[in-house]
């Protein structure tokens, strides 16, 4: 009967490990110096060898040369617990045994020592569904079993496990096996099985694996059943589902030349041939990622689980973008690709989200409009602004009314009134008080209170009326010195900045509001 490649190929002693070498040695070392726990806890995503670190620490210790952290593997102890029917290494799946019921059976099954081994192993796969009730059971029998019993629990989710049952045990965390040791892994064993596979097609199905050597093997599997002994990477990855990296390569392409209907075109290629629009788009996101870190590196790095032919061409397509352009379009396909899981209509979303990309190409930073813009020639002429021209009634209110508007607002603590009516011409005729003044301090002198305060510094009622006027040459008035605050010499420093003094420049009517020190 055929033996799938992932159980032919199963490691069956410590050095034939990949990617946990922290458990490999702890446990190696504790074996030499007789220093076992009765409780250990395995968690780590799947596929990272839990299950088969407790088989081989099971062997090492019933090994008829143990305890050794190099069981001989062909006596008969060895030969059972690789083959799963070892009368004393009990394996429980938690998933389908997880009540109260089994647990006690186990802690009647503790008291009697081994049929044959030196060590009863029970080794409890999915712990972490085992119910708080059954946890309970097994709490005491966990903390003191008899010096023949070891427990192994493994999990996917230790999160899951009670305090004080992980209290009890000794907890290895086992790691995603990183993509360089996957596809070493995965190149012996098709040299192994005489298949003809390179690179590129092997970093398609170790990516399928995402860090998962049983899920890798299992696709390798299935990639030897779909192209027989030589592999296309093509077939590979319409096989499992996933993109070329042309599709990918087409939308950053579309992205740089500003092409939006491309953009329309790619969807409809994905539509016509039924995949995934949300998978797509997922991809895509990873996509963008390895850009970005492959702009970032400069060179062909680890951190991409891609081919190293695969990481030149992403060097190659990430040339004409910057860092903060790939940043954009990756935080933008990842709010699309969360947009897609509940959208009733996938197509119309993912069409959007592309031509938005292609839309996000086009912004241009504050920096680079600030130094687009002309700047004034060192030979002009500043004209001198003409004389303040204010009104003034018949009972004399002119600079003198504006004044004491002003000292009126600021002591009522309408700053930011107070600094536009410093910007515009004021005038009171009679019953009413005309403000001229640019569009932009409009909004800050519409406060309500704007008309009451004019009525204390006129000392009779009247009526505030504003008119929009850009060519405004207020007259300076006249402000009490006050002392120097930390606040005010901050403010006057970055007043002083010439990169403030260019801005107020290019914009006349801005203002600064607010200055915060940002070492505070």
């Amino acid at each position: 009967m055929y033996q799938v490649i992932a159980r032919k190929y199963r490691p069956q002693n410590f050095s034939e490990l990949i990617g946990q070498e922290h458990v490999q040695k702890t446990l190696a070392n504790a074996i030499a110096s007789n220093r076992l726990a009765h409780g250990y806890i395995f968690s780590g995503q799947r596929g990272t060898g839990k299950t088969t670190v407790a088989r081989i620490l099971a062997r090492c210790l019933n090994c008829v040369n143990g305890p050794t952290s190099e069981p001989c593997g062909v006596c008969s102890s060895c030969i059972e617990i690789s083959a799963g029917n070892a009368v004393d290494v009990i394996e429980i799946d938690a998933a389908s045994n997880r009540g109260i019921n089994e647990m006690r059976e186990i802690r009647e099954n503790v008291r009697y020592r081994p049929a044959r081994d030196r060590y009863k192993v029970f080794i409890i796969d999915e712990a972490h569904q085992i119910t708080k009730e059954a946890f309970n059971a097994l709490l005491k029998t966990l903390e003191e079993p008899p010096e023949w019993v070891v427990f192994i629990l493994c999990t996917t989710e230790a999160y899951d496990i009670p305090n004080t049952i992980a209290s009890r045990c000794q907890h290895f965390t086992f790691r995603s096996v990183e993509f360089s040791e996957l596809m070493q892994r995965m190149r012996y064993i098709v040299e192994q099985e005489g298949i003809q596979a390179d690179d590129d097609v092997l970093a398609v199905i170790a990516q399928a694996g995402e860090g998962s050597v049983r899920d890798s093997l299992s696709a390798l599997d299935q990639a030897i059943a779909c192209c027989g002994n030589k592999l296309d990477v093509e077939n590979i990855r319409a096989l499992l589902g996933m993109f070329s990296t042309d599709s990918l390569r087409a939308v950053a392409e579309a992205v740089n030349q500003q092409d939006p209907a491309r953009m329309l075109d790619i969807v409809e290629n994905l539509e016509r041939h039924g995949q995934s629009l949300q998978h797509f788009c997922r991809e895509l996101a990873r996509y963008w990622r390895n850009l970005l870190v492959a702009k970032i590196a400069g060179k062909t790095t680890r951190l991409i689980a891609a081919s190293e032919n695969e990481q030149k061409g992403l060097l190659q397509t990430a040339e004409p973008f910057s860092e903060e352009d790939l940043t954009r379009y990756l935080n933008l396909t990842l709010d699309l690709y969360k947009t897609l899981q509940t959208s009733l209509q996938p197509r119309l979303h993912l069409e959007l989200g592309l031509i938005k990309l292609v839309q996000a190409g086009k912004l241009q930073s504050i920096e680079e409009a600030l130094a687009g813009l002309p700047k004034p020639g060192k030979a002009e002429k500043q004209i001198p602004p003409a004389a303040p021209k204010l009104s003034r009634d018949r009972e004399g209110a002119g600079v003198n009314f504006k004044q004491d508007f002003y000292a009126a607002l600021s002591k009522a603590g309408m700053e930011h009134s107070a600094d536009a009516v410093q910007h515009s011409e004021v005038s009171l005729n009679g019953q009413e008080v005309l403000i001229r003044t640019p569009k932009a301090m409009m909004l800050l002198l519409k406060d309500p209170g704007v008309e009451r305060v004019a009525a204390q510094a006129a000392g009779r009622p009247v009526r505030v009326r504003l008119e929009v006027s850009e060519n405004v040459h207020a007259a300076p008035v006249a402000v009490a010195e006050k002392p120097a605050s930390p606040d005010s010499e901050l403010r006057e420093r970055a007043l002083s900045h010439p990169g403030v003094k260019r801005f107020q420049e290019l914009f006349p009517g801005a203002q600064v509001r607010t200055v915060r020190n940002l070492n505070e």
